[in-house]
């Protein structure tokens, strides 16, 4: 379940977000992009896609997670058991823990390739995190999962995957850049269009590596298009910022939380509350608005089982 302060949830409001928690524990929230209808308006479901960050497949620490193995099958299992079935589930990065050895790191994502299959749901998107690819420069993902940037299109909306994780140096690279612009080009600027990544490509903590070297550069690409959304993982929380008129959502990891940017000296992943299992880990639900610009993002945590 999301957890906001006062001031948070006014400042969310005044950027055109209304929360309703559900007696699930589950959390909605609604977000508007340059429409002026009520924040509360509910959207029509003709489009749902469920996002998944940073499973780490291959993490061993109980003092973490002492159910590092067990939490993505929950998970699965969970999606599996939902009535209506989304269009289209997406694993943004982080699929597998980093290793040094290229046997281990293969043996891995085959591994995460098995278990992800167990979704009834045969229309899985995946993209690469640094911990895939950030040794090999996606070698060993694009082997096992194929290609680490892409489009693809539902219905009137138009979802482009990018990579900057592959690269060692926390960037897209030029040569990325200039294909994001010619896939934008193909677009009206009144289209819809949901943009994928791990890392965020604002600055949104340098220190912690939680940026894009050549984000901005990407953002520039962006800005012209008046319906843009960004969904990302990396940081293993939810978050939700704007560049602009340009909505940008982190989603929770599937293993672990993170601190909030800057919050503590260092980068260090929050222990196993065992009066909260699973506390900070979960995924969430988008359904885009049919008659407006906006999304409705479900929070879902773990079930205990």
């Amino acid at each position: 379940m999301y957890e906001m302060d006062r001031r948070d949830f006014i400042k969310l409001i005044g950027m055109g977000g209304a929360v309703i928690v559900m007696e699930t524990g589950i959390t909605e929230i609604v977000m508007e992009m340059g429409s002026s209808a009520g924040a509360a308006t509910m959207p029509q479901e003709t489009l749902t896609f469920i996002q998944l960050s940073d499973t780490h497949w291959g993490f061993n620490d109980p003092k973490i997670n002492p159910d590092f193995a067990g939490t993505l099958k929950k998970a699965i299992a969970q999606i599996n058991s939902m009535k209506s079935q989304p269009d289209f589930i997406i694993f943004s990065g982080d699929v597998t823990h980093s290793t040094d050895d290229p046997k281990e790191r293969r043996r891995r994502m085959a591994e995460a390739r098995d278990i992800i299959a167990g979704l009834n749901l045969k229309n899985v998107k995946m993209m690469p995190g640094e911990h895939d690819a950030g040794l090999d420069n996606g070698e060993a993902f694009q082997e096992c999962f194929g290609k680490t940037h892409y489009t693809f299109k539902y219905k009137d909306v138009n979802f482009i995957v990018v990579d900057n994780a592959s690269d060692s140096t926390s960037s897209i690279g030029d040569t990325q850049l200039e294909w994001l612009s010619a896939e934008m080009g193909k677009l009206e600027k009144e289209s819809k269009i949901v943009i994928f990544t791990h890392r965020p490509l604002f600055e949104l903590y340098p220190q912690w590596d939680w940026w894009t070297r050549d984000g901005a550069k990407a953002i520039d690409i962006l800005m012209p298009y008046k319906n843009v959304a960004v969904f990302y993982g990396h940081i293993h929380q939810e978050h939700h910022h704007m560049t602009g008129h340009i909505w940008h959502h982190a989603a929770k990891g599937m293993l672990f939380p993170l601190p909030a940017p800057g919050s503590l000296p260092k980068r260090v992943q929050l222990p196993w509350d065992s009066a909260h299992p699973y506390r900070g880990v979960g995924y969430r639900s988008v359904v885009p608005k049919t008659d407006e610009y906006g999304y409705t993002l479900t929070e879902i945590p773990i079930a205990e089982v």
